[in-house]
């Protein structure tokens, strides 16, 4: 009758480690496919990272552009241009030459 219980209770033990096993391969095969999502996920917002990190550089450089071309609107040399081309004025004595054009 000893080794009947002995037998039980191998047998037991034997159940009790393989459903131990199959619950940490389990375990590992989940935290496996979640690495793997979180790892694209990563390289999605790496991507994102760089996208934004490009526009914030051509929206520095714009700034970059219009601060320039604000200092440029303070000065004689732009408003000479200004009154030339968008109100016809010129100098005394300045002569103008037009394109006498095909008429096309």
């Amino acid at each position: 009758m000893a080794r009947a219980r002995y037998k039980r209770g191998s047998t037991q033990n034997r159940i009790g480690m393989l459903l131990a096993t199959m619950s940490v391969l389990l375990l590992l095969v989940v935290v496996a496919v979640k690495s793997v999502g979180l790892l694209q996920k990563q390289g999605g917002y790496q991507s994102k990272i760089e996208t934004l990190q490009s526009q914030i550089e051509a929206e520095e450089k714009r700034s970059e552009d219009i601060a320039q071309f604000e200092t440029y609107t303070t000065t004689r040399k732009y408003i000479e241009e200004v009154a030339k081309e968008k109100l016809g004025l010129v100098y005394p004595g300045e002569i103008i030459f037009k394109d006498g054009g095909s008429g096309k």
